[in-house]
């Protein structure tokens, strides 16, 4: 079924209560942590968490809020950005490869190889046929991943445009989140449309095996809830346990 974005809601039920939510989001939160544990001790698996979305539509704090109580040691962050010039001199996913997870840990992409189809395909830095290449070689890649013992979770976290702009006019406007604006993110917006078709086309052609969650993210409550309880759902799905006593 092909999906379209415009119609997906990006709010919570009317009917959901928040203060209730919030307080499921923070229960969850700690058994992640308790599973991480177990995970870091087994050194069987690993999780990849890939996070996408517009300007504003909130990756930053979604990542501090739910990944929050997993030790320090077990987490990181890959942001990825422009390639550098040596990244450019090798294959797009050269330098997504060397940040995937070792066994025990949980990597988190804030933005991802996905940018190689999605600014550069609306920008029109590559054509059509490098874009379907590309999303040959990023299904290949995940399932690889997948296959070694690298569990992946994708989340497209999808704000409205209307929130998206309230988002950067409070940058514009709150002394604690100035240092976040870039005027660029303004003329990225008038892209909506663009990206919105770049966005659904990545989602149905990059999911064969792989499926996108699609998270609601008008609402910082809602969308943390949303993505901790996927997180939560998929670490117990991995029937973890503690090694025994060695002898």
């Amino acid at each position: 079924m092909k999906i379209e974005l415009s119609k997906l809601s990006t709010k919570a039920p009317k009917n959901l209560d928040k203060e209730e939510c919030i307080s499921k989001t923070n229960k969850i939160v700690e058994e992640i942590g308790k599973l991480h544990n177990m995970m870091y001790a087994e050194r069987k698996h690993a999780l990849l968490v890939i996070i996408q979305g517009m300007d504003a539509s909130g990756k930053d704090g979604l990542i501090r809020d739910v990944f929050k109580a997993i030790n320090p040691m077990g987490v990181s962050v890959s942001a990825f950005k422009k390639p550098t010039e040596l990244e450019f001199a090798h294959d797009f996913l050269w330098r997504i490869h060397a940040q995937v997870p070792e066994k025990g840990m949980i990597k988190i992409f804030n933005r991802s190889h996905y940018e190689d189809i999605l600014i550069q395909r609306v920008h029109e830095w590559i054509d059509d046929k490098t874009v379907k290449s590309r999303m040959k070689q990023i299904n290949n890649f995940e399932e690889m991943l997948e296959e070694n013992g690298t569990k992946i979770l994708k989340f497209y976290l999808h704000i409205s445009q209307e929130e998206q702009h309230e988002r950067l006019k409070e940058r514009m406007e709150n002394p604690e989140k100035m240092w976040k604006y870039n005027a660029q993110d303004w003329e990225e917006s008038k892209l909506w449309p663009k990206y919105m078709e770049a966005y659904e086309d990545a989602i149905e052609t990059c999911s064969p095996k792989i499926s996108w969650n699609i998270i609601p993210a008008d609402q910082n409550w809602y969308k943390e809830y949303l993505v901790a309880d996927k997180v939560l759902s998929t670490l117990q799905s991995l029937k973890m346990k503690y090694p025994p006593l060695k002898k």
